[in-house]
């Protein structure tokens, strides 16, 4: 992998870019301490506003690393505002592999702006990081999460029983994977 850290990404809707400090109040009203959004995740909700500064510090700091890559989902139409997030949360050098996590306000829901940054994200560690492998995984009660995957050319692998924990406890997940060797297939087919 030729690691680069956070670039801004954009897409027809979105800019996808570095936190800031300042984007603490509107990251925690968005979504964060909305236990709707947090329910499948491994993180409980946010119970103040400085829970989250916190947090953005710890990634602004982490920035500067070169291998840490967290973004901040941004609709072009509303300036500067994050309504989610989305990044790497594990990743496995020897295997040029990078595992996905993203979450978005519940008012954002169903629009198609966490496919349109998840593809933009797929596009980026393909092509600029040289990736051999992107990954996510989902609690299967949380279908939706899976159609993003799919909707994004991640192929379904497999079901592990009581393999993780979110904020429901113990669970199943779900496991979604693409390889370069596909994603360059499934690229030059969409070209024609």
């Amino acid at each position: 992998m030729k690691h680069i850290g956070t670039r801004q990404l954009e897409t027809d809707r979105l800019i996808l870019r570095k936190f800031q400090l300042s984007d603490a109040e509107p990251m925690y009203r968005n979504w964060v301490n909305d236990p709707e959004v947090t329910k499948y995740l491994t993180w409980p909700p946010h119970n103040n506003v400085k829970v989250t500064h916190q947090v953005l510090k710890h990634w602004i700091d982490q920035y500067q690393t070169g291998k840490f890559y967290q973004w901040a989902i941004v609709l072009k139409k509303n300036g500067l505002e994050p309504i989610g997030s989305i990044s790497i949360v594990k990743m496995d050098e020897r295997i040029g592999m990078v595992h996905v996590g993203y979450c978005i306000g519940k008012k954002w829901w169903n629009m198609g702006i966490t496919s349109e940054a998840l593809t933009g994200l797929i596009d980026f560690f393909f092509n600029e990081v040289q990736v051999n492998r992107i990954e996510s995984r989902h609690d299967p009660h949380n279908p939706n999460s899976g159609k993003v995957m799919t909707k994004c050319g991640l192929q379904f692998e497999g079901t592990v029983k009581q393999g993780d924990w979110n904020n429901q406890g113990i669970c199943d997940y779900s496991v979604y994977g693409l390889v370069k060797e596909d994603y360059l297939r499934l690229s030059s087919s969409r070209k024609k």
